[in-house]
């Protein structure tokens, strides 16, 4: 075996080092050394995604007609955004925890879409969102309108008079700009609790009734839909600020019943806050989300100089390791919630190339966004990061959703994906190489992290090493040609793996061209 996989790494040296990297070269290739939840996971909006019945809102029956699409770009997950009954476009405020919305289709369609993935080795992670119901939810129009009602105590409320509903609340950068977290029910003296607006009543956790209600809404869609595990929006803000023991706790007992239903489920946690806040969620959630991470290459690649992301990264995941060794780092550059990489990068597509190759050679567990492995823009408010995907031209497109008119992403801004497939120099075909060469290497996948310094701030320098695979990586974040000398002690680096432009080798130096990735093997 050992033979085999030397073979096989020579010949990807070899396939790489020539610059193919068509659509079909890409992708034919099985993944050999990562394994999900470890492998890269694609985020959809199905909303945007694709439209099968020419309504204009993309559904679940257009997804499944792209599943080769998700499996030729590499990946080996999906993560679906929420797809519940709704009176939102976004559907983050749930009317029926069991139902699927009749815009997106039908449960018999989602269940053909799983079975459909399952057979192309796509797992499926679906939203739940826990943290809140929508207003209009019967259990909460039940609640407002009958103080006896049994679903008054799924909420949280408070007399009118009780000091806490006359503070507003702190904003959290990120994560919600609504200050006043208590709303008012009309004729009423009583308030109940909102974090992130009145239209999103958040659940009383306290009330083991509603904690049982949740535990079968789980095992409901893990049982019913075999779907692969969760993603948990808001998972901070299940229990107050003030309580952060209880929201831990919480979400270790999610975790143990999710278990008895499905014993590999997998659960992904948005804790959008700084590491020491993160990590306490380790102990229930198999993974959490890895903000700073994203923002943090977004600066680099801005700023053409690789400051402290490596030594920050490796310092974080050093602490994440403390406190739970088999922690899964969900890395990103831009989600849902936030101004697309392109859009960030002023549409500069060097940059945005560099920072899917730092996302896809650092450690981590990587998430797309929907769109951006074809440089899709967008910037806030938010139906202008969730714009349709761009498949053909026009004419030919008709899959495109048009729920919204884009402002960003058009046919004449951005290259559609099947133009960028036969285009070897695109975005896609950039990711789709970078995905592959992740996938096909157990260092890149799960090698550790030393940052190297050789001696220019415009040349992020690293190694990932796992096993008897070891790897010096070296990214030019500069628009210029550079030369760097390779440290002494790492001259036995001396075989090119990977490169995607022009640079070369000789002895201890090494030549970068401008805004390329250069991989040697020990």
């Amino acid at each position: 075996m050992r033979k085999i996989n030397f073979l096989y790494l020579l010949l990807l040296s070899v396939y790489v080092f020539t610059g193919c990297s068509t659509s079909k070269e890409a992708s034919s290739e099985p993944a050999k050394a990562s394994a999900w939840p470890r492998g890269i996971t694609y985020e959809i909006f199905v909303q945007s995604f694709c439209d099968s019945d020419n309504d204009g809102i993309g559904d679940i029956k257009g997804m499944t007609s792209k599943l080769d699409y998700i499996k030729n770009l590499g990946v080996e997950a999906v993560w679906l955004m929420p797809m519940s009954p709704s009176p939102s476009y976004h559907k983050y405020d749930v009317t029926d925890y069991y139902g699927v919305h009749p815009d997106y289709g039908t449960k018999e369609d989602f269940k053909e879409f799983v079975a459909e993935a399952h057979k192309r080795n796509i797992k499926v992670v679906i939203d739940l969102v826990l943290n809140h119901s929508s207003s209009e939810h019967p259990w909460f129009k039940s609640a407002m309108s009958d103080k006896n009602s049994p679903y008054r105590d799924y909420y949280v409320w408070a007399h009118k008079d009780d000091p806490q509903t006359q503070k507003a609340g702190e904003i959290i950068a990120g994560d919600s700009d609504n200050v006043n977290r208590w709303h008012q029910v009309e004729g009423s003296d009583y308030l109940y609790y909102g974090y992130f607006y009145g239209g999103m009543p958040d659940l009383n956790y306290d009330n083991p009734k509603l904690r049982e209600e949740v535990f079968s809404i789980g095992r409901y869609w893990l049982n019913e839909f075999d779907v692969d595990g969760f993603r948990l929006d808001a998972a901070r803000h299940i229990f107050p600020d003030d309580r952060p023991k209880d929201n831990h706790q919480w979400w270790v007992d999610f975790k143990n019943e999710m278990q008895k239903a499905k014993e590999d489920v997998y659960l992904v946690g948005e804790v959008w806050a700084d590491a020491e806040t993160v990590a306490p969620y380790m102990k229930g959630l198999h993974a959490l989300f890895n903000f700073d991470m994203g923002y943090a290459i977004t600066n680099v690649v801005n700023k053409g100089k690789v400051d402290s992301l490596i030594i920050n990264h490796k310092r974080i995941r050093e602490f994440y390791e403390s406190v739970n060794p088999d922690f899964v780092d969900a890395t990103f550059l831009t989600n849902h919630d936030q101004n697309r990489i392109m859009s960030e990068v002023n549409d500069n597509e060097n940059k945005a190339k560099m920072a899917a190759a730092l996302l896809l050679t650092l450690p981590g567990s990587p998430y797309l966004y929907f769109g951006e492995e074809i440089g899709m823009k967008g910037k806030k408010p938010d139906e202008f990061i969730r714009e349709p995907f761009i498949w053909n031209a026009n004419a030919e497109d008709d899959c495109r959703a048009n729920w919204v008119e884009p402002k960003f992403s058009t046919a004449q801004t951005v290259t559609p994906a099947s133009q960028q497939s036969e285009d070897k120099n695109s975005m896609l075909n950039h990711y789709k190489t970078f995905i592959h060469l992740r996938n096909n290497s157990k260092a890149l996948t799960y090698g550790d992290l030393q940052p190297v310094d050789v001696g220019n701030e415009k040349v992020a320098a690293f190694r990932r090493e796992y096993q008897e695979e070891a790897l010096l990586v070296l990214h030019n974040l500069s628009d210029n040609e550079i030369s760097v000398s390779v440290p002494a002690d790492l001259t036995d680096y001396n075989t090119v793996y990977f490169k995607n432009k022009d640079s070369s080798q000789s002895k201890s130096e090494v030549k970068l061209s401008a805004f390329s990735t250069l991989i040697l093997r020990k």
